[in-house]
């Protein structure tokens, strides 16, 4: 695979020396916020990760390889977006074939990781089982990527737009543990609470390592999931989301939006619905993703040390 990974010094310096790292994703900064916001966003997320002690690994797919840490320069080329694809596990081998830029998403950034070393990885949300997947079959690569790739993806739950019941009852089959962080809720993305239970509620970050170390010590494939609720400052309403979400739904089906073009359509459109609010508490809720998954990085280096 070192023939195809590209890691930044430091980042590859730090993974030899068992020091906490945690992978980032680029399809938030290419498909999920406008230029130049995303700049400052992508800094704030590596400023965040450093504060807590960890290093930051964003990935992406430039120039025929997986990168593990971006320059300046190339973090400026995902975030401008001209022509950067969003690369799920079926389209890596493409990208990388024909030279193709491409944007990861939570399912490739986890293959990265896994491939670079790197078990801990912040999100904003999971994608899962879209609402009405029992016609459409739309299900997001990232549930069989939880079921089989070791890391850890620590993120607000799934996002708010999906079937939340059918995507942890997908989960449940497929063996991946769903950790609450603090909370016994699982995280509705922009709402601090679903309607649905987390399978182990974990009081901090340490606990969270302990049940990672066993889980691979054991041999046990696969990653686990750690739903980290947005911090209740910036929570928006659960009833008034539905509402919004429901005419996110109608608008995509009028337009006959399908596909991975899904998801980036009912988040923009939900912005505006929201008259901008739901971006604002999507910067923080990332935020708080990438301190608590820091957080969790340090203490699992402590016991594979």
């Amino acid at each position: 695979m070192n023939k195809y990974l590209s890691i930044t010094p430091e980042i590859e310096q730090a993974i030899k020396a068992g020091k906490p790292v945690v992978a980032l994703e680029s399809t938030i900064l290419s498909h999920g916020m406008p230029y130049p916001e995303n700049v400052e966003f992508a800094s704030k997320v590596e400023e965040i990760v450093r504060g807590e002690g960890a290093i930051p690994a964003t990935t992406a797919i430039i120039g025929g390889k997986l990168k593990v840490g971006l320059t300046k320069e190339e973090l400026e080329i995902m975030c401008k977006a001209e022509g950067v694809g969003k690369v799920s596990r079926r389209d890596v081998a493409v990208y990388l074939a024909t030279g193709q830029t491409g944007a990861t998403t939570v399912a490739t950034t986890m293959m990265i990781a896994a491939m670079a070393g790197i078990r801990i990885f912040a999100t904003g949300g999971i994608g899962g089982v879209h609402r009405g997947a029992t016609e459409t079959m739309d299900i997001s690569a990232d549930l069989q990527e939880l079921a089989h790739t070791p890391v850890c993806v620590v993120g607000a739950g799934a996002k708010s737009l999906l079937d939340i019941g059918l995507t942890l009852e997908y989960l449940e089959t497929m063996g991946v543990p769903v950790i609450g962080y603090k909370t016994k809720d699982f995280p509705a993305f922009y709402c601090r609470k679903s309607g649905f239970g987390v399978d182990y509620e974990a009081p901090d970050a340490k606990t969270v390592a302990d049940i990672l170390r066993t889980k691979w010590e054991l041999g046990l494939e696969g990653g686990a999931l750690v739903g980290n609720p947005i911090p209740e400052e910036y929570e928006l309403d659960f009833d008034e989301m539905e509402e919004v979400i429901n005419k996110a739904l109608d608008a995509a089906k009028k337009e006959g939006i399908r596909g991975k073009a899904t998801t980036p359509f009912l988040l923009a459109h939900i912005k505006d619905y929201t008259d901008g609010v739901s971006f604002a508490s999507n910067l923080q809720l990332a935020y708080n993703n990438a301190r608590v998954a820091s957080q969790i990085a340090v203490e699992l280096s402590k016991q594979f040390r």
